[in-house]
């Protein structure tokens, strides 16, 4: 299999035969995904452990924990939140299954499936890792042709590297606050597989004639590699992909819920001030910060008279105690047509306040041409540009987070606009 293909997955019986090397132009899912004895991959669930397997030499082993997601229910009833899959850098993010304020999160069928592997995961001992580590294969089902179900895109295969107890809220049917679990999940890399990941593996795990040890022959190397030292950090996916993004690539699809939400942005700030956009800015980039694992302490916004060009200023600080490097950020927000690539004058405008050691922020609603790109490149500048589709990336990552909806974020933000205006220069964020 391989990571960001689609698999047709359809649910007629005459269509799961495993000879079949497509089904409807799609490459067949159970054909990929043949299990000896005939047994099917269930999707009933999010969560769902294969069969446990008692070995001839007793050792019990589960094959695979199936971790997967329906983005067609986010903001239902069943999923008031939304998981986030970036494979190409090695990231899944995915909420568990306590839905309610009916039961402890941890007694959920699937939090404690994946509570037990992290535990085991986590653990310094390799052989612990070696018999009972339970790889988790990552899986989003996917719309095609306005169908919502029966095709699956495969995100790839790693273990748990956090988990964290959340309070979240039901805003579909205001049914309360309850606690969940957000598990973060550590994608590893098919590098030494020639990407492709090999369910034979998945087989083996599963016949009870061969050891845990007999297993390991079939593993992806990255596993093997993890097995052995429990180092995952240089074994994460990440993809090296083209400096240069396309516009299409920068925007949200037609007709998506991502569109909807930056519409709904560009129309807020639209009708309003649109300084107060600039709050939001920094709120974004401090997502996109934390997303990538960096750290990030917002500051405030400049007023609107003589800013220099300057729309937030914030800091990011690797290190602690005595060992600690604080780097100012200054940002230049901008919200504008999102269908009209955004004025490279800005940008550079952005880059001339920039002092040595300084990091660059632009964010808008739009995009970034070609052009503009390959100048910023071409000139090393040190300056984010973050687009339209990361600003709804972003923001959908706060709102589910939090448990607000986009309407509640964009008052929130116009309510504390004023308290975070500030006439300050940028070197006092050093000092905070």
């Amino acid at each position: 299999m391989r990571i960001g293909q689609i698999y047709r997955a359809s649910n007629r019986k005459e269509k799961q035969d495993p000879s079949l090397l497509e089904v409807d132009g799609f490459p067949n899912f159970y054909y990929h995904t043949y299990l000896a004895d005939n047994a099917k991959i269930q999707f009933q669930r999010g969560v769902h452990s294969i069969g446990k397997v008692i070995t001839k030499n007793g050792e019990v082993r589960v094959p695979a924990i199936i971790v997967s997601s329906s983005p067609h229910k986010y903001g239902g009833e069943t999923t008031p939140w939304e998981d986030i899959y970036d494979p190409d850098f090695g990231r899944v993010r995915y909420y568990g299954d306590n839905k309610s304020n009916d039961k402890r999160p941890e007694e959920k069928q699937g939090n404690k499936a994946l509570l037990n592997a992290f535990r085991i995961q986590s653990s310094p001992d390799a052989n612990l890792r070696k018999n009972e580590a339970v790889p988790i294969l990552f899986f989003e089902r996917t719309a095609v042709g306005g169908a919502q179900k029966g095709y699956l895109k495969f995100h790839g295969y790693g273990i748990i590297e956090a988990v964290e107890l959340i309070t979240q809220y039901d805003v579909k049917t205001k049914d309360g606050y309850f606690s969940n679990y957000v598990f973060d999940m550590c994608v590893f890399s098919l590098t030494g597989d020639n990407e492709e990941f090999p369910w034979v593996w998945i087989n083996a795990r599963r016949d009870p004639n061969l050891s845990n040890e007999d297993t390991l022959k079939y593993a992806p190397s990255a596993w093997k590699s993890w097995v052995n030292n429990g180092e995952y950090s240089k074994i994460r996916r990440h993809v090296f992909s083209s400096a240069i993004a396309k516009p299409k690539d920068q925007q949200p699809a037609s007709g998506s819920k991502e569109e909807e939400i930056l519409k709904t942005v560009y129309e807020f700030f639209s009708d309003r001030d649109k300084h107060c956009f600039e709050l939001l800015a920094m709120k974004v980039t401090q997502e996109v910060f934390r997303m990538s694992g960096a750290n990030f302490m917002p500051g405030w916004v400049t007023q609107q008279s003589g800013d220099g060009g300057i729309d937030f200023v914030a800091r990011s600080d690797i290190g602690q105690g005595l060992a600690i490097i604080k780097t100012i950020v200054i940002g230049q927000a901008k919200c504008e047509s999102i269908t009209t690539a955004t004025n490279g004058i800005g940008i550079a405008r952005t880059v001339s306040r920039l002092k040595r050691g300084w990091i660059g922020v632009y964010v808008t609603t739009s995009y970034f041409s070609v052009a503009v790109q390959k100048e910023v490149l071409d000139d090393q500048s040190p300056i984010m540009l973050v687009n339209g589709l990361q600003v709804v990336k972003a923001i959908q990552s706060i709102i589910y987070r939090e448990g607000i909806t986009v309407e509640e974020l964009l008052s929130n933000i116009e309510d504390e606009y004023s308290s975070a205006c500030k006439n300050r220069r940028p070197e006092e964020i050093l000092f905070d």
